[in-house]
């Protein structure tokens, strides 16, 4: 009996055995490999490239505008002295434009013993139609570098309100009365940041696209599309200096302010053809802002109040500035008499004539917007803005003694007309927008624009003449406001 426990036993110490070394023999799983890392230090969606400590974060959306009786942008049916814009009410005019863009940016970040380096960069391809970028348009808004607090490269303007590019409405660039640089601006800024939500920037941005308007020159020959169309030969100079821009901003829960300054440099060209003829001296302008945005109002949760006002001298564009343009002008039907009724408004730094110095324009504007969310789906707004430009009496003295003196040849006043090239832009409008889920938003908006120019009379182009589009000469035009409705129909993705 004990010889057969033996065995037994045996027996199964080496089948244990061969069950052991058969074990031992198997592959092992291998632990699963992490291809992606999350990177939580800066907020949702952000990733480590493998290999390097650098978080990176991919974002973008497509867009698809259909525009009403406006240009590409939801730019109002101004005609900015465009062949073929809107503003002529003419038969090619269009009545509708469309786009569809497509927007991509990538943000990394990397902590070092200087702080976060972070690097950013967006850019927009895009198909079009009407005046303006057609297919194949490609743009960068933003590319900067952040380090050690400073901003090196495209990025927004430091006079810029945080909600100034978009703040209730569609297409924040044609809602004038203040800065817009939803594209950014070439610049190098220091911010510096003092803890509970005050912080300051100073900086310098390159001038030459965003914030220089027209100089004029009130001694050149001026011509009927001077007086449709507003356009003049800009005598800005060369660019010699950056604009010089700061900033302080509170931010708080319920509420942001911030209040912005910047100095502009005036440079004109040379009174005439060659050096010989002289040139005024530089002046130098510069514009202030103040705004305040109120978040958690009591309306309720998500609803935001945003009012901001703005003056310039000799720095226009702060007022008007971005994609507008430097022209406003539209044409409408006529009446007792006139062939069409017009507005042509002009913006300029300044003006100067032969031998004399350059006289500052100066300006100031309003903008208020109301966001409201009905549901969390749902919000609407309302939004309005006014703008006022002053040529100053040396500056009208010497446009109206250029039209004067020169337009009687390629036209007639009515007796009893008086040009003034002062004016005024008003606005007003709303926007309901719709997400259905997140990331998808279906809005619209109609806005109302009103030229409010400050001449009177009736100007006639002489014969055989087309002033501007498929306007003739030989008819009456009268000086009158002219008012605009403009609309955008959009829909974008986010991710």
């Amino acid at each position: 009996m004990s010889k057969i426990k033996s065995l037994i036993l045996g027996s199964a110490a080496v089948i244990a055995a061969s069950a052991g070394a058969q074990a031992a023999d198997l592959p092992v799983k291998a632990k699963a490999v992490q291809y992606v890392k999350i990177c939580s230090l800066y907020g949702a969606g952000f990733y480590y490239i493998p290999g390097t400590d650098t978080c990176i974060k991919l974002g973008g959306y497509v867009q698809a505008d259909w525009n009403i009786n406006a240009g590409n942008y939801g730019k109002p049916a101004w005609d900015e002295g465009g062949f073929r814009a809107n503003g002529t009410g003419s038969r090619d005019s269009d009545y509708f434009t469309t786009r569809a863009r497509v927007q991509l940016n990538i943000d990394t970040r990397t902590a070092t013993e200087y702080g976060v380096v972070r690097t950013y960069w967006s850019s927009n391809f895009e198909h079009s139609t009407g005046f303006g970028p057609s297919s194949g348009n490609l743009t960068m808004d933003y590319g900067f570098v952040q380090f050690a607090g400073f901003t090196l490269g495209k990025a927004v303007s430091g006079f810029q309100t945080p909600w100034g590019a978009y703040g209730a409405n569609n297409n924040t660039s044609f809602l004038l009365g203040g800065y817009d640089n939803a594209t950014g601006i070439n610049q190098i800024a220091y911010t510096w940041q003092f803890g509970n939500g005050v912080s300051a920037q100073v900086g310098i941005e390159d001038n030459r696209v965003i914030n220089r308007g027209q100089l004029i020159n009130a001694s050149l020959a001026a011509t009927n599309a001077n007086l449709f169309t507003g356009v003049y030969t800009n005598q800005y100079g060369g660019n010699v200096s950056p604009d010089f821009v700061g900033n302080i901003r509170i931010d708080q829960a319920a509420f942001t302010a911030q209040l912005s300054g910047a100095v502009h440099n005036v440079h004109a060209g040379y009174y005439g053809a060659t050096e010989q003829t002289g040139h005024p001296q530089d002046e130098w302008g510069f514009a202030i802002s103040g705004g305040i945005q109120l978040k958690n109002l009591p309306t309720g949760p998500g609803d935001k109040l945003s009012l901001d006002a703005t003056y310039a001298d000799g720095a226009t564009k702060y007022l008007i500035s971005g994609v507008t343009g430097n022209n406003f002008d539209h044409f409408s039907g006529g009446n007792n008499g006139f062939y069409n009724s017009f507005a042509a408004l002009a913006l300029a730094d300044g003006v100067f004539t032969n031998g004399s110095s350059i006289s500052k324009t100066n300006g100031w504007g309003f903008r208020g917007a109301y966001v409201h969310n009905w549901t969390p789906n749902w919000e609407s707004s309302v939004f309005g803005s006014y703008t006022q430009i002053n040529y100053g009496s040396a500056g009208k003295a010497a446009l109206v003694a250029q039209a004067a003196a020169v337009l009687p040849a390629v036209g007639v006043f009515a007796p009893g007309s008086v040009y003034n090239p002062n004016f005024a832009i008003w606005q007003v409008g709303t926007r309901t927008a719709w997400t259905p889920v997140k990331n998808l938003t279906f809005s619209g908006e109609v806005m109302y624009t009103n030229l409010d120019q400050a001449s009177s009379g009736s100007f006639t182009p002489a014969a055989g003449t087309n002033p501007v589009g498929f306007k003739p000469g030989g008819v009456a035009y009268n000086f009158a406001d002219q008012g605009i409705w403009s609309g955008n129909l959009r829909v974008r993705r986010t991710w």
